[in-house]
């Protein structure tokens, strides 16, 4: 068994930091780090998995091969390969924009769902971005986006097709002036908190589902075409032109959810088609840490 880098797409990063899974190891073994058992990097990975909920994901087919075998939900923004900023004219209807503000509104969603970016937001074409915000829903000037947001990155849904942004604008006209959910909105708080049992290592996808499924049901409850929160105005825009983006509930998804649906990462909510990582509108550097991304695999070419 290997801890190492996944080659190509997102990072694996496992949600505790390197830095202090490692001085667990050595805690553990009682050894040197270079030569810490097996028994003691289990015990480490699961520890840190345990304590912040840490979606998994295994491939059956490569546990005897070569390469990575379990891979761990990734809390990370930035690609493995580097983030490509763009600028507005890249965009295409259809476009999920997910973003950080500065403010302590975004901070406390941020804190909450454990994730990098705390709004959803789609882009309708000709410069329009139509979003749920505290005011309801609304049409914002992507290049007024830019300037508010602190961080802005673009995802596309591979199966979107150029006839369906007509339907989509469509469904976003009908839904201006909608109210905000700020219902739905508290209700996730503890449901953020309570889902993570369902997010623990190795756990099945569908069982991972299923627990999801159960949480939600009884805390948030089913969706309503009345009032919308940004993640849920996302998906039902995407519910509306035939291409619902997972079968979930979107009251049960925020940002976070929207964000691990992407290539090479682990959605906690199973997804029906990966997003495809477009680049940074506006890009923040993130911290640049003394340790590299690990990841559980085997130990074949080590």
């Amino acid at each position: 068994m290997r801890f190492h880098k996944k080659p190509g797409g997102m990072p694996g990063f496992l949600c505790l930091d390197a830095d202090r899974l490692l001085v667990f190891c050595e805690k553990i073994a009682g050894s040197n780090p270079t030569v810490l058992n097996v028994k003691a990097w289990i015990m480490a990975v699961l520890a840190a998995c345990f304590v912040s909920g840490c979606a998994t994901q295994v491939d059956p087919q490569r546990i005897a091969a070569p390469g990575p075998a379990i891979t761990f939900q990734s809390n990370a923004l930035r690609p493995a390969n580097g983030e490509t900023v763009i600028g507005a004219d890249a965009l295409l209807p259809g476009d999920i924009l997910l973003s950080t503000g500065s403010g302590l509104t975004s901070a406390g969603i941020r804190l909450i769902t454990t994730a990098p970016v705390s709004h959803a937001a789609l882009y309708l074409g000709d410069g329009d971005v139509a979003e749920a915000v505290g005011s309801g829903v609304r049409l914002r000037k992507i290049g007024t986006m830019i300037d508010d947001e602190a961080v802005i990155v673009a995802f596309r849904h591979p199966d979107f097709q150029s006839g369906q942004g007509g339907p989509m604008r469509d469904f976003a006209d009908r839904s201006i002036g909608r109210r905000y959910d700020y219902v739905g909105v508290m209700l996730h708080a503890p449901f953020s908190l309570q889902r993570r049992i369902c997010e623990l290592p190795l756990l099945p996808a569908s069982a991972r589902a299923d627990c999801l499924r159960g949480i939600a049901t009884i805390q948030l409850g089913s969706s309503s075409d009345e009032r919308f929160f940004c993640s849920q105005f996302v998906l039902e825009a995407y519910k509306s032109i035939g291409l619902p983006m997972t079968d979930a509930d979107p009251r049960w998804i925020s940002p976070a959810d929207i964000l691990h649906m992407r290539e090479g990462d682990v959605p906690s909510q199973r997804a029906n088609q990966t997003l495809v990582y477009i680049g940074h509108l506006k890009f923040r550097p993130e911290p640049v840490l003394p340790v590299r991304p690990i990841m559980l695999g085997n130990t074949a070419g080590f």
